[in-house]
């Protein structure tokens, strides 16, 4: 396994399915059936989830930018107990924690508390974004990813990598099999923000971007295929 210990980031929209917003049963059990079979695999997952499919902000209303964030931070928290909950009716252990006080919903985030759960075996949810605002969940992902240990982070989509533009709407697009770093930022490619891909550079942590939804494009990725997405890396290698 190429890939040991992962941060999977995924949005809020994976989990509402075909529906414009919330929830929809069969898509959550989707995400949690593909990452039991990455952990029953031999993987160590801690996952970050996004809140669009509750919340995507009112900023053309004149809504103070703090607080619609603020906002965008509790929908992270409903999907993580969302999550939480039907991993263990699966029979997969998993641990929430939240960036700012929630007790008794969920536990502050405890790097020591994490990396032990991780050690044992617990799907590990981060929620509550960094804790403030103007920070994204991709954000998130590659501070916490850094923070757990982790070889990469596995970047959730529908499209199967990184094109030059979104491929679903311009069948022009190309696919990059590799890019480092510097190029994604100074291409300005908009499938994370230059902030994750900068704190990733510093540190030199691979970002895999891959479709979620082809059944077999994880298991591949942990395995080391990189055909299954596009890899993000220092040399682009």
């Amino acid at each position: 396994m190429k890939f040991k210990r992962v941060l999977l980031k995924i949005s809020g929209e994976t989990l509402k399915g075909k529906q414009e917003h919330g929830y929809e049963a069969g898509a959550v059990r989707h995400v949690v059936q593909t990452v039991k079979a990455a952990v029953e695999g031999g993987a160590n997952v801690a996952l970050v989830v996004g809140a669009g499919n509750i919340w995507r902000g009112v900023m053309g209303a004149g809504m103070d930018p703090v607080t619609a964030d603020y906002m965008g931070m509790l929908g992270t928290v409903m999907n993580g107990l969302c999550l939480a909950d039907y991993f263990r009716a699966a029979g997969v252990p998993a641990e929430l924690f939240c960036a700012v006080a929630m007790e008794p919903i969920a536990p502050r985030f405890d790097r020591r508390r994490a990396l032990e759960a991780l050690d044992s075996g617990k799907v590990v949810i981060f929620s509550g974004g960094t804790g403030c605002p103007f920070f994204t969940t991709d954000t998130t992902a590659a501070l916490r990813a850094l923070e757990m240990g982790c070889d990469a982070v596995l970047k959730a989509t529908k499209v199967d990598g990184i094109y030059t533009a979104d491929p679903k709407k311009d069948p022009t697009a190309v696919r990059f099999d590799r890019l480092s770093y510097d190029e994604a930022i100074s291409r300005n490619l908009k499938i994370m923000d230059q902030s994750a891909f900068s704190l990733c550079r510093d540190r030199d942590l691979p970002i895999v971007v891959f479709d979620f939804f082809d059944p077999s494009s994880l298991g591949r990725v942990l395995a080391g295929d990189l055909s299954a997405g596009t890899l993000v890396s220092k040399e682009g290698k």
